[in-house]
């Protein structure tokens, strides 16, 4: 084993120096050039048509837009994991791409992370094997486990074997093990599909310094605004294409507001076009019938020949046609762009859901948490220390703690869901709604429209019900749309309209990563709602945008207990 020890000094120096004098990325380089693909469904129903743009070396660019625009489906492209209906993609170097649900079952981390081969590999030669084989696999790559070990300590899964099964893993860690895989592999192109979503904040922190300072070309689909704003460009995916915006997400809505604006004038000026055109159809309206009452005038008077009054008469019918025709054709052009300039106004413009304030004053005390713990055997209970907790009404508490501290146990207990193992919950009578990340209340084998039914207890006539229904931008044509299929934000959307239709206003908002499934419009939604709703408010949330936004009265900190009674 001499002459092996040898090779891998050898080895680990050359690899050393290596990284020393690496040339350095060339900005001005492709990475990633995408001419004009375009994906279709099985069923030969478009997602995306004739989609271009490029991405330079050691970029990092976002891609945003409502769900449904199809942004998971462009990095699945990108990653090769998909093959576009038509048009080409260029890649510099095969992307790591981290997908927002890993889908892949009954694997091992090594498996999932792509180094089991290798490591494979470096046990037997380690146990003496002289097959070449093993040697070609490896690559020389000797030092991969301990660079394994070292990722996974970094991301704080220190304990976490590289045999375990990743199905052993919580949605956090799961997401871990692939971001432990940028260490790992170092690739030259990262592509990120919702990367935040079930980080805890200490491991969001670690995911913003390694996009802050990493060299590579990196693309990146999320509603994180703080993850947002560390990449340079923006592009906008919409049912119209994708549209480039030099800059992090605030200057891309500093933009839009800009758009926005100067939407507002194009609409004000079709409607003086309109209001023209339609004067100038009156005007050719009356001037006709001028014309006509003094045809008729003249024919009873008999001056002139008949033949040469009926001859006059035509022609001005003929031209007064014309001049119709014509008016009514811009009018028609017209009243077309001012309703598609509304369109685009009314899908620009947030839709506002608000809720009557909720009935109890500020300052009941609602819940009272007595040194409480929780377990679930006698022999270990959750938190370090005994919770003392008073819940009042108009607070707006966040609770604050790592992946696995027992943030949803807590509100469970708070609610009255669970008891405790220890010490003692005092309750008041009050009513809440509770919103998770998945807004199970929505997941049901109904249409849109027969859930709204469901939530019609005030027997609200049938042309209200369809009135909120559009006012929550579900149109005529999403109304037999089968719930189970929509997306995070379109269940978000019909939960609150459902609420609305009800008009039921709970006293207190239970918010459990309410935000993870959400596009950018529907957490802005959301937070105006919230923002808006006058009661209690109690909210597990690693966005720090959305905390900062709702207004946020109180902190409750936990902190996990690693031993037993």
């Amino acid at each position: 084993m001499v002459w092996l020890n040898r090779r891998r000094e050898f080895v680990n120096s050359y690899r050393f120096n290596l990284v020393l004098f690496k040339t350095p990325i060339n900005c001005n380089k492709m990475s990633i050039i995408i001419s004009d693909i375009s994906y279709h469904y099985s069923n030969q129903q478009a997602l995306l048509e004739h989609i271009s743009f490029s991405v330079s070396s050691n970029r990092k660019v976002s891609i945003i837009g409502n769900n449904g625009t199809g942004k998971s489906t462009l990095l699945k492209l990108l990653a090769g994991k998909l093959k576009p209906s038509f048009g080409a993609i260029q890649c510099s170097s095969q992307p790591y791409y981290i997908p927002q649900q890993n889908s892949i079952t009954r694997q091992s981390i090594s498996d999932a992370l792509v180094v089991d081969e290798k490591i494979n590999a470096l046990h037997a030669i380690n146990n003496g094997s002289n097959d070449y084989a093993y040697y070609d696999l490896l690559e020389d790559d000797w030092d991969i486990e301990s660079r394994c070990k070292s990722a996974l300590d970094y991301w704080g899964l220190k304990d976490v074997e590289l045999t375990s099964p990743l199905d052993s893993l919580s949605g956090g860690e799961k997401s871990k093990i692939f971001l432990a895989g940028l260490l790992i592999h170092k690739p030259d192109i990262i592509l990120l599909d919702e990367p935040t979503n079930h980080l805890d904040q200490i491991s969001r922190e670690k995911l913003y310094a390694y996009i802050s300072t990493c060299k590579a070309t990196i693309i990146v689909v999320s509603h994180d605004i703080t993850l947002l704003n560390l990449l340079d460009t923006t592009y906008e995916l919409s049912e119209k294409g994708i549209k480039t915006y030099g800059g992090n997400y605030s200057f891309y809505r500093e933009q839009k507001v800009v758009e926005d604006r100067a939407l507002e004038q194009q609409i004000d000026a079709e409607q003086i076009v309109l209001r023209t055109a339609r004067k100038k159809a009156q005007d050719i309206r009356e001037s006709q019938e001028k014309r006509s009452s003094q045809g008729e005038r003249n024919k009873q008077k008999g001056g002139e020949p008949r033949i040469l009054l009926h001859a006059r008469g035509a022609l001005a019918e003929n031209s007064s046609a014309k001049l119709k025709e014509k008016q009514a054709s811009a009018i028609s052009d017209s009243q077309q762009r001012l309703a598609d300039l509304r369109q685009r106004q009314q899908i620009n413009n947030k839709i506002k859901i608000d809720f009557d304030n909720a009935q109890l004053h500020n300052g009941k005390l609602l819940v009272e948490v007595v040194n409480a713990n929780f377990g679930y055997i006698d022999t270990k209970l959750i938190w370090k220390t005994p919770l003392n907790i008073e819940v009042r009404s108009g607070e707006r508490i966040h609770i604050i703690g790592d992946n696995g501290v027992g943030k949803t146990t807590l509100i469970r207990l708070l609610i009255g869901e669970l008891n405790p193992l220890k010490g003692e919950i005092r309750k008041a009578d009050f009513s809440y709604i509770y919103l998770d990340q998945q807004y199970v209340q929505v997941d049901k084998n109904v249409t849109v429209l027969e859930l709204a039914h469901e939530y019609n207890s005030n027997n609200l006539q049938e042309h209200e019900i369809r009135l909120r229904l559009n006012r929550a931008l579900f149109p005529k044509e999403a109304w037999g749309k089968n719930c189970q299929t929509l997306s995070g934000g379109e269940r978000m959307r019909l939960y609150l309209c459902c609420l609305m239709i009800s008009n039921h206003i709970p006293d207190m908002f239970v918010l459990d990563e309410p935000t993870n499934n959400l596009d950018i419009s529907s957490l802005s939604i959301l937070i105006s709602t919230i923002k808006n709703y006058q009661g209690t408010v109690l909210v597990i949330s690693h966005d720090k945008h959305f905390i900062s936004e709702i207004g946020i009265t109180k902190n409750i900190s936990l902190e996990i207990r690693n031993d037993s009674i």
